[in-house]
């Protein structure tokens, strides 16, 4: 019996409208001459309408790559929650997935019916996903593509508005610590406080540093701020909770009191960040929902055949604890 990407391809239409068109949905809106193509290929490749239980048997795959290995789940839990949001919305939906970590674009991509990117692909990486032809979202990478939906956080946002709540405390100077995936290529967070922090008058050169998005890095960079000399910026800014946790650790080692001689708000709200001392100011950035709305986005583009991108931002909200001086 024929298949339906089998009649697809001899309609040359997608999967998803010779599905719909098939089963007669009414909130179809395709071109009369698209529906006879549809049905005209279906006859003479003598397609059958499966049973109802053949019908609930079937079951779409998803397939989560993952540009990251899975061991910085265990480093930063906020890619774990995202997973979560990710594996949940799945398992409510009755999709089936396909988890594929350190995906390079080196390997054959595991057959499904859409992908989910999770973070940013390296330029040889998007060129073969760019070849793809299914439906594909990006979480947490790419925030805009010209063919496929995104779900992500507003980061250059995220990045204003920490500088924008230092200065209205009355400081003139604020520092970076940040992490990069590729050592030429700075993050969102990092560009946009550069850019806005320059044209505030409260950004540095000297001030801005980076390594990895872990706690040892962000521990070698405090530490390297702190010995390059006495007169260190009274604000930081931290690109992660778990950056922002090594951090902490060489402020102590070196005596520096915080908030008092240092102010620091990092990103995620991940859950320790409460329960470090002192306990964190971060942007809580919803992780877990990410990935639930990534999969939302994936099942709506196959169900209802859209054609045309979403770029979805999540909000984010700024949590005000130890690490600040409140007044």
């Amino acid at each position: 019996m024929a298949t339906l990407k089998e009649i697809a391809q001899a309609a040359q239409v997608s999967v998803a409208t010779v599905s719909r068109v098939l089963n007669d949905d009414p909130t179809l809106s395709v071109k009369s001459q698209t529906r006879q193509k549809i049905l005209e290929a279906a006859e003479r490749l003598e397609y059958k309408v499966p049973s109802a239980r053949q019908q609930a048997s079937h079951r779409l795959t998803f397939t989560a790559l993952y540009t990251h290995g899975q061991e910085l789940e265990i480093n930063d839990p906020y890619y774990l929650a995202m997973r979560y949001g990710i594996e949940t919305q799945c398992e409510k939906l009755g999709i089936t997935l396909v988890s594929c970590y350190d995906f390079k674009g080196d390997r054959p991509l595991p057959a499904a019916d859409g992908l989910l990117i999770i973070g940013k692909p390296q330029p040889a990486t998007q060129v073969v996903l760019d070849q793809q032809d299914f439906p594909q979202v990006y979480l947490d990478g790419v925030t805009n593509h010209p063919r496929f939906d995104c779900v992500s956080v507003d980061l250059a946002k995220i990045s204003q508005k920490v500088i924008d709540y230092f200065i209205s405390r009355g400081y003139m100077r604020i520092g970076f610590i940040g992490g990069r995936d590729d050592p030429d290529y700075a993050d969102q967070r990092e560009q946009a406080f550069v850019e806005y922090g320059r044209h505030k008058k409260v950004v540095q050169p000297q001030d801005v540093y980076y390594g990895d998005f872990s706690s040892q890095a962000g521990y070698q960079c405090a530490m390297q701020m702190l010995a390059a000399s006495d007169d260190y910026p009274p604000a930081l800014f931290v690109a992660t909770d778990s950056i922002a946790i090594g951090v902490l650790r060489a402020l102590h080692e070196h005596g520096i009191k915080v908030p008092q001689q240092m102010a620091l708000i990092s990103v995620n709200d991940i859950p320790t960040a409460r329960f470090v001392y002192p306990a964190l100011s971060t942007v809580r950035i919803h992780s877990e929902t990410i990935g639930a709305q990534a999969v939302n986005l994936l099942m709506e583009r196959i169900r209802d055949a859209r054609t045309i991108p979403l770029s979805v931002f999540v909000p984010s909200s700024l949590q005000l604890r130890d690490t600040t001086v409140s007044y």
